[in-house]
């Protein structure tokens, strides 16, 4: 008889259900959530778990390694599509989560999800810290916008984020009542700032010191955001079989419904990662937009602007820059402007 263990984890506890290939409910349990007491349990549940499983979470990556590492077969499945399936159940609590998962894995009906490294994780953690704190001193520059219009005092349209402060500062150290309540923020946005230059300057370093990077950033439009960004997400090229699949992963493939006489294909899916997916429709542009080199690619990108529309057309390039970045790291090659071929 073999047995299946389904997780429904939460941040300090989760619920545990074990069933055999019958689907039986053979045990239930409520746990801390640390894979030291989890182990110690099935462990001592005295009959061996064939496999475990639990969906795409926050601490998923923590609990897949560390039951990895103690012997168990641990899966590790998308979270939408096991949402999909428990949304049928009557009452939405743990013990029927855990029960609706140990019964999904025990099916096979699921898409497990690639892990990924602590490499790559460090390499997106690095980019989302980045990124947050240029959004601070985005949204500190615009709260101080708009607390100055209220004095009438307007300021450019376009000031660059290093000499802001010397734009604002003469500004309000007129006004005593303006300066004492707007210094702080200032101080605190040139703070945020100066970290933000750092860590911008740490991420291109990292890209100029990594070979696949240095690689993809050949491509025109593909700078060192895009190129890490895209290296993090996918991790391991080899978890895709055929190049073409990348673009759908990442949600830039048109989502399709049929059944029947009906067959509506809607917009993009929007799958997969959103920095990925925002990441190369930005390089999208600025191959179509900026960039003054000629290419295949950007030929085709042109074409189907005139035909679809920019936006569909930048979509589009975007699809063809997963792929062929994917392709470029899997063959170890560089970019060729000549030899690159596009379908819509």
């Amino acid at each position: 008889m073999e047995f299946f263990a389904g997780l429904d984890v939460s941040l300090r506890s989760c619920a545990l259900c074990i069933v055999d290939s019958k689907g039986a409910t053979v045990l239930e349990r409520e746990l801390a959530c640390d894979v030291d007491e989890i182990t110690a349990f099935l462990k001592s549940f005295g009959r061996p778990v064939v496999r475990i499983g639990f969906e795409a979470g926050t601490m998923s990556q923590h609990l897949f390694f560390g039951l990895t590492n103690e012997g168990f077969d641990v899966v590790c499945m998308e979270a939408r599509q096991v949402n999909a399936a428990l949304s049928t159940m009557r009452n939405k609590t743990d013990k029927n989560d855990a029960r609706g998962i140990a019964q999904i894995l025990r099916t096979g009906w699921f898409s497990p999800v690639h892990m990924k490294s602590r490499e790559a994780h460090g390499t997106r953690a690095l980019l989302s810290c980045r990124k947050a704190l240029l959004n601070k001193t985005i949204d500190l520059a615009n709260e101080m916008r708009g607390l100055l219009k209220i004095f009438g005092l307007r300021l450019p349209k376009t000031v660059q984020h290093g000499s802001f402060d010397d734009v604002v500062r003469p500004l309000i150290e007129v006004d005593e009542v303006l300066a004492h309540a707007m210094r702080p923020l200032l101080d605190a946005r040139r703070a945020i700032y100066k970290h933000y230059l750092a860590l911008d300057r740490r991420v291109k370093r990292a890209a100029r010191n990594d070979n696949v990077c240095m690689r993809m950033m050949t491509v025109p439009g593909v700078g060192p955001i895009s190129a890490l960004t895209f290296k993090a997400a996918v991790d391991d090229p080899a978890r895709f079989k055929s190049s073409r699949t990348v673009g759908a992963h990442f949600g830039l493939t048109p989502r399709r419904y049929q059944s029947g006489e009906h067959d509506n294909p809607g917009r993009i899916s929007r799958a997969g990662d959103r920095d990925v997916r925002a990441t190369l429709y930005a390089a999208a542009s600025a191959l179509l937009m900026r960039t003054m080199a000629g290419s295949q690619i950007k030929s085709w990108g042109m074409r189907l602007m005139r035909t679809k529309g920019r936006r569909r057309a930048i979509v589009a390039v975007a699809r063809k820059l997963a792929v062929l970045l994917h392709r470029m790291w899997t063959d170890g090659t560089e970019f060729r402007p000549e030899m690159v071929e596009g379908k819509a």
